[in-house]
């Protein structure tokens, strides 16, 4: 049967510890005279993790070495939820929706929320529109009618269609592997634990 990508998350082992980083394109230049300094903002933005998985039994590890051998690396793609901090903060009543078809940048107009909660979502909570994780930057309040504006990181990676749904209940991006880590295994039949970095793929 031919590999699929993305791939789901091995279901063995756990993660014991996720590093999120944020990586952003912004440069900078200082004038030697006026020590005046300009920031140059070039739009991209992407996120990173660093990954630990708890120690385990050999058997469940052998699934793991597999896993990263389907992914081969850089070519192949796999589904990452931030499982230690993905519930959300605020309210998050409702059935959330995209409103309003050609949107860009860093805030996204959205309804479909319980209505008049103050706090649907707050800062720092992740939700996933498409195929990528978002999260928001400042708590937002949604109106009477159910409708919500989020400013969020990173900014929209493409235009969504109206009525689009947001992911609030585990959400969760598309990434890669940047380099398959190796695995040790001991006499007892265990596997140490074991760390590996993961870019966002857009």
């Amino acid at each position: 049967m031919a590999i699929t990508y993305p791939l789901n998350f091995p279901t063995s082992g756990g993660i014991s510890e996720i590093t999120w980083k944020k990586e952003s394109s912004v440069s900078s230049s200082e004038s030697p005279f006026s020590k005046n300094l300009k920031v140059y903002d070039w739009g991209g933005k992407r996120l990173e993790a660093t990954i630990k998985i708890a120690p385990m039994r050999v058997a469940q590890a052998k699934t793991w070495e597999a896993w990263f051998m389907a992914l081969n690396g850089l070519e192949g793609t796999f589904w990452l939820t931030p499982s230690l901090d993905s519930a959300p903060s605020g309210g998050a009543g409702g059935t959330p929706l995209v409103n309003g078809a050609s949107q860009t940048g860093q805030s996204l107009v959205t309804d479909g929320w319980d209505p008049s909660e103050t706090g649907i979502l707050k800062a720092g909570d992740w939700f996933q529109l498409g195929n990528h994780l978002y999260r928001v930057l400042q708590d937002a309040n949604s109106d009477v009618g159910g409708n919500a504006t989020f400013d969020i990181w990173p900014g929209l990676r493409s235009s969504p269609g109206d009525d689009d749904p947001l992911t609030i209940s585990g959400p969760k991006g598309i990434f890669r592997v940047i380099e398959m880590p190796s695995l040790k295994y001991d006499r007892n039949q265990l596997c140490a634990g074991f760390q590996f970095d993961a870019i966002e793929a857009i």
